[in-house]
């Protein structure tokens, strides 16, 4: 394949680049009544708003023919064929499966029994849990459920639990252990009965080195209880599992075929069936097949995640964007951001395409942010007036009306509007003389009021946070974060340079415990100083 760079497509949008310099916003918004009405599409619960992206209607068209010159139609199909797409891992990449009501095959195998068999067994653990039928070796009923997970065992359930905090069962405590750092563990079962706590260990090789730490502080905490009726296990090594205690029956297996940050929707989700219900968890899993149906029919020109895809691209790549901000104006949509940066960083911090080629232009984005409108009182200053171009995802959730979520909504469109306006060096003037300031005394400050303006954003507004809207939100990320994979020609599904931290720490580790070994300057350095240390 000819490399993107050199593709008339991709010279024809460094044309539209130029075209665009030095044009405002301001000015497209004032040249085109209509742009909203052009620029903002609907699925399902969402309505996505690209009218504050600095492009036009041109650029959008040229960035459809590189989406069609990229065979992203031909990536789609081989997606849903439950084709290799992974290739550097020779596996499926077919999460779709897990939310789908039509069968999906994975090497002419129908997969739809395996998931609907593992949702049952969801359904049925998740039921026993909550109605109080699940019980410890003491023969009480468990009221609190810790999940043992980390990367894609832990930021998908663990954000989607937060998120729909709302529908959760107020008498079943639901949390979640990542860290290796004893600290996380400790801080979280703090105020638990072990006799009325079941953990799960959610790991898919059962090998996770932070995972089977934290298992086996948990296996002590315990004390003498039955491992049997405390421990669940989401794994394919069901033998290990066995090994530590926990029975076949009590394990779930997940499929090759998912990888980990595209897996909350599989059992890696049952924390999150046993905090909102097996009702709900299933409203989620509509709510994302909903977006699934969109992605792969809907035309590129109103398709929200190719959308998406294409307008991050034209950012990074053009507009010489390096960071995404993704702002959720919704305190319970606070983990929303950490769980993009692994689904978007991980998946395309890529710098070799699938031909073995360098990729020849920067890929995904530094993606960051926090909840409004605490953001606004953080760093929302560089947005106004600091010299780097950030794009931002707006998030807001309508919710019901009432004077302080009326606010909160505000708050999130002040934001898009201001960040797009700015404020000129006449309008800060005329601000500071209307506050009383004299003339000279205006004309002193009012630099430093000026905002540029020029920000682009794009809003993502729903009626409610609702699972069905939740799964419509993060099933939008996951196919944007495919549709620019296939576009840079990169792998979305493996994470190498990941497992490459992983094999050091396990050679540090047993020589750091020795103090044996060589090292490279810095670090060695650092273990003698760590071991010339005092311990607590």
């Amino acid at each position: 394949m000819t490399p993107l760079t050199q593709t008339p497509e991709w010279q024809a949008l460094a044309a539209q680049r130029d075209a665009l310099a030095g044009r405002h916003l301001n000015r497209l918004f004032a040249n085109d009544p209509q742009r909203f009405a052009r620029f903002s599409f609907r699925c399902g619960e969402l309505l996505a708003d690209f009218s504050k992206q600095r492009l036009t209607g041109e650029a959008l068209a040229q960035l459809v023919r590189l989406a069609e010159a990229r065979d992203l139609a031909g990536f789609l199909r081989r997606m849903a064929a439950g084709e290799a797409i992974n290739a550097t891992e020779n596996r499926a990449a077919l999460h779709i499966a897990l939310r789908a009501e039509k069968s999906y095959r994975v090497g002419g195998r129908d997969v739809l029994p395996e998931v609907h068999a593992t949702r049952a067994r969801m359904r049925e653990l998740s039921e026993a849990i909550r109605a109080g039928a699940w019980r410890g070796s003491g023969g009480q009923a468990i009221e609190a459920v810790v999940n043992l997970g980390i990367g894609g065992s832990d930021l998908g359930p663990r954000m989607a639990a937060q998120a729909l905090g709302a529908h959760a069962d107020p008498n079943l405590k639901v949390r979640f252990v990542a860290n290796i750092d004893p600290a996380e563990f400790a801080d979280t079962v703090r105020d638990l009965d072990p006799a009325r706590t079941l953990f799960i260990v959610s790991s898919k090789t059962f090998t996770t080195q932070e995972t089977l730490a934290n298992a086996r502080a948990a296996k002590a905490w315990l004390g003498t209880a039955d491992p049997a009726r405390h421990f669940l296990a989401v794994s394919n090594n069901v033998a290990a599992a066995q090994a530590f205690g926990i029975p076949p029956e009590n394990c779930l297996a997940m499929a090759d075929w998912v990888g980990g940050r595209f897996s909350m929707w599989s059992a890696i989700g049952l924390p999150l069936a046993c905090s909102i219900g097996m009702d709900a968890f299933e409203d989620l899993l509509a709510g994302a097949r909903e977006m699934d149906e969109h992605f792969l029919s809907a035309p590129y020109a109103e398709n929200l995640p190719v959308l998406m895809a294409l307008i991050g691209l034209w950012n990074i790549d053009f507009l010489g964007a390096e960071s995404l901000a993704v702002i959720p104006y919704a305190h319970r949509l606070g983990l929303l951001p950490a769980y993009l940066q692994q689904l978007e960083m991980e998946s395309n911090g890529k710098r070799v395409t699938l031909d073995n080629e360098a990729v020849g232009c920067a890929t995904a984005p530094i993606l960051w942010g926090m909840a409004g409108s605490v953001g606004q009182h953080a760093f929302h200053q560089l947005f106004y007036q600091g010299t780097r171009l950030t794009p931002i995802d707006f998030v807001v959730p309508v919710g019901e009306s009432g004077p302080e979520q009326e606010a909160l909504v505000a708050n999130a469109l002040a934001q898009g509007a201001a960040l797009m306006k700015g404020k000129s060096l006449e309008e800060a003037t005329a601000q500071l003389i209307a506050a009383g300031k004299d003339t000279a005394e205006a004309e002193r400050l009012a630099p430093h009021l000026v905002c540029p303006g020029n920000q682009p954003s794009t809003t993502l507004l729903m009626p409610a946070l609702t699972p069905r809207a939740l799964g419509n939100l993060i099933a939008l990320y996951e196919h944007k974060v495919a549709a620019q994979g296939c576009l840079w020609g990169v792998n979305s599904f493996d994470q190498w340079g990941v497992e490459h931290g992983k094999q050091m720490a396990r050679e540090i580790l047993p020589k750091m415990l020795t103090g044996e070994g060589e090292f490279d300057a810095s670090t060695a350095g650092l273990l003698a100083a760590i071991r010339a240390m005092p311990k607590a």
